[in-house]
């Protein structure tokens, strides 16, 4: 390994449960020797991932993602190997120094437009041209600590100081690209002027956007925020999310609001594990990062008609992936940041007592109906039942039957012939699975490897027998077999993962190789078997390269040559 060496890497593995840290970030539960949980690498609501505690791994029978404690919590919190293994030694008890790299992030020209124009933004706010916008921001609770920590800055009132700093350093291609400058027949003019300016960041923390905001003038727009860019797509980032994660997973729970302002009023109180959609219908992409991020999800969007659709759009893209959320519904029409202006830390309270998904809705499906009089009372039932059958969990959708029953006098009995009775879910087990024809020779390599990663016998056996691998992907795989029993003097799958550091095309033919399920008992004649076809494979190859570079051949002496080649092949596949 180029920090720790592998004999290091197994222990601080050995040193921690792969169910106990699994569990941490999704529910387990135990069957048989293996635990099961909905996997969160997919989009899937049924409980298709398997932890074996006893070989450390854990593996989706649906979208096949497989590995040890490290390569979870790489995927799970999107971070490096040595990361990962640094935090499950932590966790272990551990004290290791390891050197981690920053991720390799995709760098390109607009995210220096916007660092740039950050540094800008920021300067003027810290000048005396700012004293008119702090005061502002102050009068409105923002403190400059918290103008510091979401690096708010601010536009001037010149309509092209941006635009001439950005013209001396990049191209105008770029510049234009990025959304924050405009061209006419006067020449270039800044986007923004006058301005309070909210950066917007993408998952790691770059600026990507801007939000800017009138503080000191007439506006028709409030706010005005960066056009949609190659590097800035609403649908695909959360606000917040970079400084949210780590303490959402530290306390189980994400708060999510409609915009940045609700997230940046949360701040001013300490609650920080606070995300926000900006305005925008939550999409599948940012469901699925919300559901990675904490186990209980709560939604606190803005406290009017149009704050509840959105509750109930999200609530359903959430129920949609396997996901139930809770709700904070604020009174008054008010926003978050509204609310925490006037209650201030009272809304913690409300963070601890938030209602269930189910209880919101009903209490929205009520709004404008009379249930005193039959037709809105049989709308009610009818669109309740709607909501319902979106419910896996099934004490939930026990809980939510007995209230309509409690609230309408209808019987328990007709609801229930009303609901669609979810059906038990079902473990698609590797072995399931539709069958991919392979041909005999693939199979003999895969079979191969898949003994080779059981018993240092075949490892040898292919050591002293086979000169080459076909295909490719298994070719890398034994040569990593290899290296490790060189290295180590002994093979195990979890090892073995840890050894390539979750390599994902490594981990992947690891998988395929897993999926052929054969016995581990074999003979020395079944190897055998397997080698010799992966030999015949080689030399009818071999075969018909030569002979095409015979037919290629224009010197009768070459030719002849070649044709000696083909001929003493063909006896040695004979001999195979």
């Amino acid at each position: 390994m180029a920090f720790l060496s592998q004999e290091k890497i197994t222990e601080i593995r050995n040193s921690v449960d792969i169910v106990e840290i699994i569990s941490n970030y999704i529910t387990l539960t135990p069957r048989g020797r293996n635990y099961f949980g909905v996997c969160p690498f997919h989009d899937d609501n049924h409980p298709s991932l398997s932890v074996n505690r006893e070989k450390k791994i854990y593996k989706c029978f649906s979208c096949g993602a497989t590995g040890t404690v490290f390569k979870f919590i790489m995927d799970y919190e999107n971070i490096s190997f040595m990361e990962a293994v640094k935090k499950v030694a932590d966790i272990g008890g551990m004290h290791v120094d390891v050197k981690t790299t920053p991720k390799v992030q995709i760098h390109n020209k607009l995210h220096d437009i916007y660092d740039l124009s950050l540094k800008f933004y920021i300067n003027n706010i810290n000048t005396a041209a700012g004293k008119e916008a702090r005061t502002y921001l102050a009068n409105r609770g923002i403190t400059d600590d918290i103008i510091k920590e979401f690096q708010i800055g601010l536009a001037l009132n010149t309509k092209d100081k941006l635009a001439k700093l950005l013209l001396k350093k990049f191209d105008e291609k770029d510049i234009m690209e990025s959304g924050l400058v405009n061209k006419n027949a006067y020449g270039y003019l800044d986007l923004f002027y006058e301005r309070i300016m909210f950066p917007l960041y993408d998952l790691d923390g770059n600026v990507v956007a801007y939000s800017g905001r009138i503080y000191n003038r007439e506006d028709n727009s409030k706010y005005f925020n960066t056009r949609e860019t190659s590097i800035f797509k609403k649908g695909e980032l959360l606000y917040n999310y970079h400084r949210a994660k780590d303490v959402a997973r530290q306390k189980n729970q994400i708060i999510i609001m409609e915009g940045f302002m609700d997230v940046i009023r949360a701040y001013t109180i300490g609650v920080k594990n606070v995300i926000a959609t900006m305005g925008t219908a939550v999409t599948k992409t940012q469901a699925l990062l919300i559901k990675k991020m904490a186990k209980e999800i709560i939604l606190c969007f803005d406290g009017d008609e149009a704050g509840a659709k959105a509750t109930m759009a999200c609530a359903d893209i959430l129920l949609n992936i396997g996901v139930t959320p809770k709700v904070i519904r604020l009174e008054d029409n008010m926003d978050p940041d509204e609310y925490i202006k006037k209650y201030g830390k009272e809304f913690e309270d409300r963070i601890k007592n938030p209602i269930s998904v189910m209880d919101f809705k009903l209490s929205y499906l009520k709004t404008g109906k009379n249930l005193s009089n039959p037709t809105d009372e049989a709308k009610y039932i009818n669109e309740a039942i709607k909501e319902i059958n979106k419910i896996d969990d099934d004490i939930l959708r026990e809980l939510t039957i007995k209230k309509v029953v409690q609230e309408t006098g209808i019987t328990e009995e007709l609801i229930l012939s009303k609901v669609t009775m979810k059906e038990p879910a079902v473990i698609k087990m590797g072995n399931d699975k539709p069958k991919v024809k392979i041909d005999k020779y693939e199979k003999a390599e895969r079979n191969l490897i898949y003994y080779m990663l059981r018993s240092p016998e075949v490892i040898k056996m292919y050591n002293a027998k086979v000169t080459y691998m076909p295909t490719k992907e298994y070719r890398l795989l034994a040569r990593e077999i290899k290296m490790f029993y060189s290295e180590n003097g002994f093979i195990n799958e979890a090892d073995l993962i840890d050894y390539v550091e979750c390599d994902d095309d490594l981990v992947k033919t690891i998988n395929k190789v897993e999926e052929a399920n054969l016995n581990d008992n074999y003979s020395l004649e079944e190897i055998e078997d397997y080698i010799r076809v992966i030999k015949d494979h080689n030399i009818k190859n071999e075969i018909n390269r030569l002979t095409k570079q015979m037919q290629e051949e224009v010197s009768p002496t070459k030719k002849a040559l070649i044709a000696q080649k083909i001929i003493d092949l063909k006896k040695e596949c004979n001999n195979v």
